[in-house]
């Protein structure tokens, strides 16, 4: 039960004295759990891509990094992992599928170029005109480059390529816009005051800026591989992206995007917001239709044998959710403690108080937190390996699963957990806080299963099924979900504090691993993946083809490091695989690798395995 860990005050739960059901509060611990963080001397601390609650922080200031910020968890990660970018990263991209997107790209600057003029027709401010200006400017230099890089290649730049469906649907997109034709406008031409000219050069820089900030994040990003290339066959390019007179140029379009804004209402604010998201999905779609005749590592459903089952595996609290379950039963269990002897019907109850209950769940922790700190330190080597040394791993689990289940024990024989109506519990379940991206990612999975030869299971240390199956039935994601986790016996339809215990440790869960996995192999061929984020997961983690770790737990990272595990960012360790694709027969990826790779949300895990929402 790892999960106690989180040195609790539990979430500000209180009974609302007007209702038979506490569950009325649920707003109240939503609110609560919506902060994306919990306190941890583990240092299970999520550092995930920026969510809501980095936008909300930023709410009074930039509206042009409000918007990147919404955009930059999702849009740009899916850009980032397209299959064109990823062989553009690893020099392996055909010079012919280059051609084509300079061509593609060059349809889309010329839009580009006319919208700005567009702009500075409607721009009321001088200094304005002239950002605008140069900024058009730049775009024409851009174009010039495209040219002398075709040209370089023998290819002739005024032989036109004609434009792809995504590309001409982004162009039509960015002109309609700044030819005020937004959310039933009446068109530039049609607009007579100053004022109403300037919201449309507010909505074309709001849905030109996206691409800026898209191109000199994607030129950061890529510029890393140069460094371990010299002779990479598309450093200009990548180089012009990662310069930073291009970042100059991002924030000058930011910045004027920001004045233009300050005198919209709150309506036309979200008109914006809702333009740059369109441009941002419409980019990522620009990538995706980018033509491609070379094998390729991402997304996954495309690089394995369509024979071969993909079998994708889960951890749930803190990998897929905000907080930890057990945190929620226990206040779940102390609310129900109050609510009954308030109603004076505690028949399946101790009379003990709700504080006291609420000391002994407090005193358990505490126990917990400092056992497990001190269970760290024994099973860690003196030395740290230089390669994995998975049985000494091993044995050192064995040290925490034992601790795990006495403190397990040590919460049945409290007497904490009696008394939950299943009802409540499910109630909670709907109203968990899932990681940004995750809902998205399981939702893409039940609606593409079946065509794809895909299992997928949760492996928990939850106390409660009930709960796992409610939070993904309550998004829509419990269709051909396979959960294993433990679950709390009943009687009637009231805990009566014990549980069925199936998975409580480490050792718990790779066995777990390993049996439906055998079960699999023992009819077809198959290609795991298991996402989780803390050192009970470490095992399946290493036994997996591909492990995945959610998050920066630093417990995990350094018990990781000790036995000899690597941890390595998920695109640069995909940039080199997607070196050595088409050089090996066998799969690239193996189990017991030594390697894991780290991301910082699910929309990375999204796109690496099933692709974005355009693939």
């Amino acid at each position: 039960m790892r999960l106690l860990c989180l040195r609790l005050p539990l979430p500000p739960l209180r009974p609302d004295p007007t209702t038979k059901s506490f569950f009325s509060l649920s707003s109240c611990w939503s609110r609560a759990t919506s902060t994306r963080t919990r306190t941890s001397p583990t240092n299970h601390h999520k550092q995930m891509s920026p969510s809501s609650s980095s936008v909300a922080a930023v709410a009074e200031g930039s509206a042009a990094r409000r918007f990147w910020i919404a955009a930059s968890s999702r849009e740009a990660a899916f850009a980032t992992y397209t299959p064109f970018l990823l062989s553009l990263a690893a020099g392996s991209l055909r010079l012919d599928s280059f051609r084509h997107y300079l061509a593609q790209d060059t349809h889309f600057l010329h839009a580009f170029a006319r919208a700005y003029e567009m702009a500075e027709e409607c721009a009321d401010d001088d200094d304005d005109k002239a950002t605008i200006t140069a900024l058009r400017k730049a775009i024409l230099r851009e174009m010039n480059l495209h040219s002398s890089v075709l040209q370089e290649w023998g290819v002739d730049p005024t032989k036109e390529i004609p434009p792809n469906p995504a590309t001409t649907k982004y162009t039509d997109f960015l002109l309609a816009t700044a030819a005020g034709k937004v959310d039933g406008g009446k068109g530039s031409d049609k607009m007579v005051t100053p004022f109403e000219k300037t919201k449309i050069a507010a909505y074309t820089v709001g849905a030109m800026t996206p691409c800026m900030r898209l191109y000199a994040y994607l030129g950061k990003e890529l510029g890393i591989f140069l460094k371990q290339d010299e002779n990479h066959p598309y450093k200009k390019w990548i180089d012009t992206y990662a310069a930073t007179d291009f970042e100059s140029n991002a924030l000058q379009i930011e910045e004027l995007l920001d004045k233009l804004s300050v005198s919209l209402t709150g309506e036309e604010l979200e008109i914006l917001g809702k333009l740059y998201q369109q441009a941002m999905r419409l980019e990522v779609a620009f990538f995706s239709a980018q033509l491609l005749d070379e094998p390729v590592i991402a997304p996954l459903t495309r690089y394995r044998d369509p024979k071969d089952k993909l079998v994708i595996f889960s951890d749930f609290d803190l990998t897929c959710t905000v907080v930890d379950s057990s945190a929620i039963l226990a206040e779940i269990a102390i609310l129900s403690h109050q609510k009954a002897s308030q109603s004076g019907s505690d028949n399946l109850l101790d009379r003990t108080k709700s504080a006291d209950l609420r000391n002994s769940w407090n005193m358990l922790s505490n126990q917990y937190t400092e056992e497990h700190e001190q269970c760290i330190e024994r099973l860690l080597p003196p030395e740290e390996a230089k390669s994995l040394d998975y049985d000494q791993l091993y044995k050192g689990l064995e040290v925490l699963s034992e601790f795990e289940r006495q403190a397990n024990s040590r919460v049945i024989d409290s007497g904490v957990l009696r008394g939950m109506n299943i009802d409540d519990i499910r109630k909670a379940g709907e109203r968990l806080i899932l990681q940004d991206g995750c809902r998205n990612f399981f939702q893409k999975i039940g609606e593409t299963r079946d065509n794809l030869n895909l299992d997928i299971h949760i492996l928990s240390y939850c106390w409660c099924a009930e709960l796992i199956r409610s939070a993904f039935s309550s998004v829509g994601c419990l269709d051909g979900l396979n959960i294993h986790s433990n679950e709390f016996a009943f009687e009637g339809s009231v805990s009566t504090g014990q549980i069925n215990r199936q998975i409580e440790s480490p050792l718990d869960k790779v066995e777990k691993f390993k049996s439906i996995k055998s079960d699999l192999d023992s009819t077809a061929s198959s290609l795991s993946v298991y996402i989780g984020d803390s050192v009970g997961d470490l095992l399946c983690l290493l036994e997996a083809d591909i492990g995945i770790v959610v998050g920066s737990s630093t417990t995990l990272r350094r018990v990781g490091k000790q036995f000899g595990v690597s941890f390595v960012p998920l695109l640069p360790g995909l940039v080199e695989k997607q070196r050595l694709v088409g050089k090996q027969e066998s799969s690239i990826f193996k189990a017991r690798s030594g390697v894991l790779h780290t991301v910082s949300s699910w929309s990375e895990v999204q796109a690496f395995i099933l692709g974005n929402d355009f693939s």
